[in-house]
């Protein structure tokens, strides 16, 4: 059996699709959105080192996203704190603040559970292979 290429690709689209529903979802009563919860992860990764726009940015899943504004709701929902680095005027430095740690510490495991959800018609073996397969064409 030939698969048109243009279907996985609509396929993919649609499961991406999916995929952000049920996750946005699971967010919706903690009033953040998917992008803000990315921002918070990356912001905790740092372990309280400083990160600057351009770190976050990178390392956001969906780069189109307009990190600003995405930060400056989570700097009002004082879940993000924002400061002049002391070497570099210029430079701003961001950080999770202890409730922007907080939130994360009720919302993962919602998270988490969601993106079971997601995968649980795949067997382990399964997951193991679309990952790959994701990760070939995910340039």
């Amino acid at each position: 059996m030939s698969i048109n290429p243009k279907q996985i690709v609509i396929s993919i689209l649609e499961t991406n699709s999916k995929m952000l529903e049920v996750l946005g979802h699971a967010l919706k009563p903690f009033e953040i959105s998917l992008q803000q919860f990315n921002v918070l992860r990356i912001l905790r990764g740092q372990k309280g080192v400083a990160a600057n726009l351009s770190t976050v940015q990178e390392r956001m899943v969906n780069r189109m996203s307009n990190t600003t504004r995405i930060i400056d709701k989570l700097i009002d929902k004082e879940y993000v704190e924002r400061s002049i680095c002391k070497n570099n005027r210029r430079k701003i430095e961001l950080f999770i603040t202890e409730e922007g740690l907080s939130l994360l510490k009720k919302v993962d495991p919602i998270v988490d559970q969601a993106e079971a959800e997601i995968l649980q018609s795949l067997k382990p073996i399964e997951q193991e292979e679309l990952f790959t397969l994701l990760k070939k064409i995910n340039i």
